[in-house]
Parts: structure tokens; sequence; C-alpha cells
């Protein structure tokens, strides 16, 4: 088998295995039960938040230290991470220890970027795309099998939300075991990069008696003031691109919001009265199915004529986000809530495919995983802003708070229609330049 091809498998198992979370879809309601003495304003105001701000605290450390262990460790802490959370929530009922799974989650949740960066240290270049198209497959069926399993388990009576957390808590030790089968990592993208004149040796960490493609392996040193430099040549190159910053600013700004939805949906989703069957992880497997086909048909829009019409495609998208939450504030009927719900997502899945790929066409080699932290954790920044303000300051109902969730993705397509209007009116200027000259 080609060393590729293993690391691939490796790697989706464990990205199957860390993604099979069947007591995810039902965490609110189980948290809010008969287990545990915790109110739903405790989960929405005291717990949930702080998961947002250990998140946005640890993903730039997360992010430096990934690049200097080299990957690997970094994802065995992540299933250590997440064994820890699942602990918790099984064996303990106190607030304050629902406190502490929060920053252990918000660990876990930044650790994503060595799992995404990984296979970029480790592979060759041309096998990039279809490595991480693996990867994505993996990821996206971990998450509707969990679904899919939760929904049947819970209806069926064969399990109670609280069991739930024991296939949990069996998957991520399994994706333990799966992270300790990772071939270690020789260098990094950047404190541990390898000259350009050295060669790459595929078969580093293998048996090279079966693997005699090369001639020498690579060799790479640690070094901090060419990490500083390379990370600094990346950022400028790639956000002096007109185009990096415009779907960057999209994707940093929605994918703050789309946090923000999926993170609180369940509390709206205990708000609504007409509530008599709990269907939520029924609504994450279709939201992940109808996701990835409608990120499967946003990999067919990336044509030059296409980006004639971007602002447009951004400006209504938004729009649409925006309407599907105000809706889902309003509601009382439950139906209608997972409607919007699974409608927004499957946007957002479209969208955030078409800025991932039109970013990737526009950077430098190696800087994808630097483009996609600093997104993220504007994002980040974003998202704690918001709930800094709607949670702790303002301190609004969870109605009211999708309320203003709406109206942020709506506020996000006036930007985009005045964008619209700008270009376009450039459009027709160069023109009519043309024309005359």
């Amino acid at each position: 088998m080609e060393q590729w091809l293993r690391i691939s498998l490796i790697l989706c198992t464990f990205g199957f295995f860390r993604e099979f979370r069947p007591s995810e879809p039902f965490v609110s309601d189980f948290l809010t039960g008969e287990w545990r003495n915790v109110t739903e304003d405790q989960v929405n105001f005291e717990v949930y938040p702080i998961g947002t701000y250990s998140t946005l605290g640890l993903l730039v450390i997360v992010f430096l230290i990934t690049d200097i262990l080299r990957y690997k460790p970094i994802i065995i802490a992540s299933s250590v991470a997440g064994i820890i959370i699942w602990s918790i929530l099984l064996w303990t009922t106190s607030l304050f220890a629902l406190q502490v799974s929060q920053f252990f989650y918000g660990f876990y949740f930044a650790a994503e970027v060595a799992y995404y960066t990984y296979m970029y240290a480790k592979v060759e270049k041309a096998q990039y795309q279809k490595v991480t198209g693996n990867a994505r497959a993996a990821i996206l069926t971990g998450r509707f099998s969990a679904s899919v399993c939760a929904q049947a388990l819970y209806s069926f009576g064969i399990m109670n939300l609280r069991d739930l957390n024991y296939l949990t808590l069996g998957a991520q030790t399994i994706s333990l075991f799966v992270g300790f089968a990772l071939p270690s990592v020789g260098r990094s993208l950047y404190f541990y990069s390898v000259p350009k004149h050295d060669t790459y040796d595929s078969s580093y960490g293998t048996d090279n008696s079966t693997h005699s493609d090369t001639k020498k392996e690579f060799k790479s040193r640690f070094s901090t003031r060419k990490a500083t430099s390379l990370l600094w040549t990346h950022f400028l190159d790639s956000y002096s691109n007109p185009t990096v910053v415009q779907w960057s600013f999209w994707w940093a700004l929605a994918m703050g919001g789309f946090f923000l939805v999926q993170f609180y949906v369940q509390i709206l989703w205990m708000a609504v009265e007409d509530r008599d069957h709990l269907l939520n992880a029924g609504v994450e497997a279709i939201l992940t199915a109808l996701g990835a086909l409608s990120a499967f048909l946003a990999g067919f829009l990336t044509s030059k004529t296409f980006r004639k019409y971007d602002m447009w495609v951004l400006t209504v998208c938004s729009l649409l986000q925006g309407i599907m939450i105000v809706i889902l504030s309003q509601t009382n009927q439950i139906y209608v809530a997972y409607s919007m719900y699974i409608i927004f997502g499957v946007i957002f899945s479209f969208m955030i495919t078409l800025a991932t790929a039109f970013v990737a066409q526009e950077l430098a080699d190696d800087s994808f995983a630097l483009i996609f932290g600093i997104n993220t954790l504007i994002a980040l920044i974003f998202q704690t802003i918001i709930t800094l303000i709607v949670m702790t300051w303002l301190n609004l109902n969870i109605r009211l708070q999708y309320l203003i969730f709406g109206c942020y993705f709506i506020a996000l397509s006036v930007i985009y229609l005045i964008a619209s209007v700008i270009k376009m009116i450039f459009y027709k200027d160069s023109a009519v330049q043309q024309i005359s000259e």
C-alpha cells in the first residue's frame, strides 16, 4: 500500500470516530434533564459561553504548539480531551464540573487544526486533494452515522439520553488508539520546515525496504526565526489578494454566525411549545446529508463566469440565512424550527465550500492552514463579541438572541449588497473605457 493511502486510511478512521458523537444532538436536553440539577438558563448563560471563550483563547496557542510539536501529540491530546469531557458529563452532576468540561471542549475544538494540517505535512502535495477529500468524507460519515444511530436508539427506547454518552465516550477512546497509530511527522509547515532544495522522502517513518522511490530523507531543523518570517510572508501574500480578502471576510463572519446558531439551537428548540417528539438527531442527519450534497454541487461553481456574480450570491445567501433564523426565533412549531435550521445549515455548507475553494485557488503553497486558522480565529472573535453582548451584557432570552443572530446575517447581506453595486458599477465603467479605447 502506498504511504499516502495508508496515512489517509488511518486519518479517516480517526476522523470518523472523533466525529461519532451520538450524544451531541441531545446534549441540552440531557444537561437539563433528570440526571443533573441544572436549568436551561444556567446552560445558556453559564455553561455554553465558557466553551466559546476557551476556544478563542486556546486557538492561537494550539495552532503554534501544533506546528512546534508536529501534529501527532495534539491529535492524541484532542482524543484525551474528548475522553475527559464525556467522562465529566457521565459521572458528575455539579454546575462547576460542566464549566470545566467546556474548557476542555474549547481545546477539543481548537485541536481540529492538528487533524487538518497533519495531512499537509505528511503527504506529498500531489496527494493533497485526494487526502483532503477522503478526510472530509470520513468526518461527514461519522457525523451522519452518529445522528442516525442516536435517533434510532432514542426513538425505539433502546437508550436514554444519558446512555448515548457512553457511545460517544467509547468512540473517543477508539480515536485515541487510532491516533497512536498515525506515523510521526519529521517536519512541520513552519517551525520544522524543509529547505526548498531538500528532497521529500515519502518513505519517512515507514519500512524503507518497501519504499525505495526516493534518494534521501528530508532534513528539518527547529527555527523560530524562519518560522516567523515564513508566517509573515504567507500572511502578507495571502491577504494582499482581493479575492482572498473578499471570501475570507464572508468566511469568517458567516462561520462566526453559524457557530452561534449551531451552539445554542438546542436551547431554542426546548423553548418551542409544540414539541411532542424529540427529533434533534434526525435533523442533524438530514442536515449532514444535504450539506454534503450542497458542498458537492458547489464544487462545480468555481468558473470565471460565476465569479462575475459572486457578490450577488453572497448577498442573496446571507439574506436567506438571516430570514431563516428570524423565522426560527419566532416559531412555536417544532417542525418549522427544524426546517429553518436545516435550510440555514445547507446554505452555509454550500457557501463555505465555495469560499474554501476560491481562497485555496489563490493561496501560495502550504499557506492554507495559516489562512484557515486566521479566518477561524476571526470567526471566534465575532462569536465571542456577540456572546458577550447578547448573553453577558444584555442577558436576553433565547428567542431574542436568535432574532439578533438573524439580524446579524441580514446586516451581512446589506454589506455585500453595497459591495455588489460598487462592483457592478466598476465593471460597467471598465467595459465603457475598453470600448472607448
